[in-house]
């Protein structure tokens, strides 16, 4: 079992240990539950696509890449 810290930003990082034993990857989607007062993460099948950093990036570029995801793009 791992210990992870909860961030200012409500963010964690999933132990080493449990990435390796799920095969979870940089990209990867996780759902979130909750089943009986714990949270539940389990790794989806659901690809979405990385976005490029930095400059230049706006909300319709994200908006966009988001609908492509789920299948509805242009």
């Amino acid at each position: 079992m791992g210990l992870t810290k909860v961030t200012r930003n409500y963010q964690i990082t999933i132990p080493s240990d449990v990435r390796k034993k799920l095969g979870i990857k940089v990209g990867d989607v996780l759902m979130v539950e909750v089943e009986d007062g714990k949270v539940v993460l389990k790794k989806s099948e659901l690809e979405l696509p990385l976005l490029p950093g930095g400059k230049g990036l706006k909300v319709e570029d994200i908006e966009e890449a988001i609908r492509r995801g789920q299948g509805e793009g242009k």
